[in-house]
């Protein structure tokens, strides 16, 4: 196996991230600008530095259906958002009064937002989220591992990995190599009888 692989138990399931973020959204001592913050982190796996960069004109957010993100970092990729991100995203932008140019997620006082406002949020959602086993083996010590479990996320609902990888500006073959009980055969369900028909041999060869 790849040194590259993550291992299973680290990752978060959707349920996880759903508590996570809903604590941080209820939780009257975090700044307001840290749920979106993170919902944005998982919606669309992004790093911690991707989404601090963004600015109000670098997401689509439409009143119906899939948004878009253009993550400006590195080449630049575009990443969907789903139709509850959108949401999120337009109720933020119009409780804090954004402009198109202004950061989508400034801090305090209109600059960058600080990485110890949203890792202080972290720290304290997983604190109170996850179990002691949980914590003690190491699940959410690290912020990117939303952006992890959101890829792992992806495959799992049938994303082509090609596709993830263009929506993470990744390469397929890393893919592979990081999440590689994704990629198992005996898990694929495979059609033998149509499998059968395309490896057949010319007729002319079974005589």
């Amino acid at each position: 196996m790849s040194q590259l692989a993550i291992d299973q138990s680290s990752l978060l399931s959707e349920q996880r991230i759903g508590a996570l973020l809903r604590w941080v959204q209820g939780n009257a001592g975090a700044p307001g600008v840290v749920f979106p913050f993170l919902a944005s982190m998982a919606g669309a796996a992004l790093l911690p530095g991707e989404a601090a960069r963004l600015r109000v004109h670098d997401v689509t957010l439409p009143e119906e259906g899939f948004g878009e993100v253009r993550v400006r970092a590195g080449e630049g990729r575009s990443v969907p958002l789903t139709p509850d991100l959108v949401g999120v995203l337009r109720g933020w932008i119009d409780q804090a009064g954004l402009k198109p140019g202004d950061l989508l997620f400034p801090g305090e006082r209109g600059g960058p937002l600080p990485s110890s406002v949203y890792r202080k949020a972290w720290k304290q959602a997983c604190e109170a989220v996850l179990s002691r086993e949980e914590r003690e083996a190491g699940v959410g010590e690290r912020m990117t591992i939303l952006r992890e479990s959101s890829l792992d996320l992806w495959l799992k609902a049938g994303v082509p990995v090609w596709g993830v990888a263009e929506w993470a500006g990744l390469s397929a073959s890393w893919f592979a190599q990081r999440y590689p009980h994704r990629f198992r055969v005996e898990d694929v369900e495979l059609d033998w009888e149509h499998l059968a028909k395309v490896m057949a041999l010319p007729d002319s060869l079974n005589r």
